[in-house]
């Protein structure tokens, strides 16, 4: 909770961007289009934290699949078996995360002060009915991190660097019973446009998809 706190502090209207965006992000707008937008500096006191949203790296790996780990475990615990929960999170460890990057998977990975506490994959749209170019396949931030407006930046990144390799549109999938998830999609202008089910083990979940024209 301190830390939540803290964040929304550094992100209140009243102590605006200290700085414009980091060097080091501006380099990467060639490949992150959205980056340099997104980034900047906050101040509070003495401190200043630093805020970047960049293209993750295969050394990335081992924080992506911390993120992932915390985030899966806040959203999903009581909605997905537990034992199916545990399987897919040891799965997505950083050996899963780092062959996903020297792939060519496309994640932004959001950086607070030093810590990547959020991450967001897309590509190319794998439903063909939801007749939009890119798709969101994962945003997920630390639970600490949530609610305070950096989920938001991180939404605004994946958009740009869909729309920047010629993907226009956008959908992402959420369990219908993760109420947090579809609230956030719904505020972010995100329209519910299909409906399908996924099954944990014995357990069959309804999830909704959100689409963005």
């Amino acid at each position: 909770m301190a830390i939540r706190e803290g964040v929304e502090r550094l992100l209140s209207p009243a102590r605006p961007p200290a700085s414009t965006a980091l060097g080091a992000a501006q380099r990467e707008d060639a490949i992150h289009p959205l980056s340099g937008a997104m980034n900047g500096a906050y101040s509070q006191g003495v401190s200043t934290v630093a805020i970047e949203i960049r293209p993750a790296r295969a050394a990335d790996a081992p924080a992506i699949a911390n993120v992932h780990d915390q985030a899966w475990r806040n959203a999903y615990r009581g909605l997905i078996p537990g034992r199916e929960l545990e399987r897919m999170i040891e799965r997505r460890g950083p050996a899963w995360w780092t062959s996903a990057l020297k792939r060519g998977t496309r994640v932004s990975l959001l950086m607070f002060g030093g810590e990547a506490v959020g991450y967001a994959s897309s590509g190319r749209n794998r439903a063909s009915m939801l007749a939009v170019g890119g798709e969101i396949y994962e945003l997920y931030m630390k639970p600490e991190y949530q609610g305070v407006g950096l989920g938001r930046r991180l939404f605004a990144a994946a958009r740009g660097d869909l729309a920047a390799r010629g993907l226009s549109g956008a959908a992402t999938w959420s369990l219908a019973a993760n109420d947090p998830a579809c609230a956030f999609y719904a505020r972010l202008g995100g329209k519910l446009s299909a409906r399908g089910v996924e099954t944990f083990g014995d357990v069959t979940l309804e999830k909704f998809a959100f689409v963005w024209r």
